[in-house]
């Protein structure tokens, strides 16, 4: 069974306030549709190193959470200019991507589930 959906807007408000409470800087650097639009967590952990997670949906229709680079070939040099440039890409594909941006030294990303 799968569980009940939040609006986008509503679960990117939560997970500024998660990220908050804890420290972190958080911001959305790109809006996308406000009830189902997808979702990307950009996590700066400074000199030009980011993480990426993005949600998606399991075999059973829960929501996961997922490191895009994952099954990449290339090696994985953890930049913040690999991590943006998949984000342009993928936000030409998908006009309703959000993209939430958090800073935080401890690479914490904040999500609700886990990767």
């Amino acid at each position: 069974m799968t569980e009940p959906r939040l609006k986008t807007e509503i679960r990117i408000a939560a997970h500024i306030r998660r990220a908050r409470a804890g420290g972190a800087f958080a911001t959305i650097a790109r809006k996308g549709d406000p009830d189902a639009g997808a979702v990307a967590v950009k996590v700066y952990l400074g000199r030009g190193d980011a993480r990426l997670y993005v949600q998606s949906r399991d075999l059973d229709g829960n929501a996961v959470w997922r490191d895009p680079f994952e099954f990449d070939d290339t090696p994985a040099d953890g930049s913040e200019t690999r991590v943006d440039a998949w984000l342009e890409k993928e936000a030409a594909i998908d006009p309703d991507l959000w993209v939430l941006e958090i800073e935080d030294a401890s690479g914490r990303a904040f999500l609700e589930e886990g990767v």
